[in-house]
């Protein structure tokens, strides 16, 4: 029940969109035990009007939404993952990303709840 936001100013391919997706999938599976493809949503826009620290240079703002409590090194490790594939394929650096996790109890699907 993971779901995945990415804003960015960066211009987005279609290409690198099918490409972030997949490695989104990747990523979580690799980080959080039991969290698969299956189910994680992913949204992602690229060539947004953003402003980090007050210039519009290449930035981006990540939300992973997961249901359940998870392991802080797991989240350490998905930070880093994402931090470096933005970087090598939409040449943002590090320090002009944000990622904002949030654990989730309560999540609604096909008519019932978790």
């Amino acid at each position: 029940m993971p779901y995945i936001d990415l804003k960015t100013n960066a211009l987005i391919t279609k290409t690198a969109e099918a490409g972030l997706s997949s490695f989104f999938a990747h990523a979580l599976e690799s980080c959080f035990p039991g969290k698969t493809e299956r189910w994680l949503m992913v949204n992602i826009e690229g060539n947004r009007a953003m402003y980090f620290g007050g210039k519009d240079t290449k930035c981006a703002m990540v939300s992973v939404d997961i249901l359940g409590e998870q392991k802080k090194s797991s989240y350490e490790k998905m930070t880093g993952m994402i931090c470096d594939v933005l970087s090598s394929e939409l040449k943002i650096d590090p320090d002009r990303i944000y990622i904002k996790y949030s654990e989730y109890d309560k999540w609604g699907w096909n008519g019932s709840n978790f």
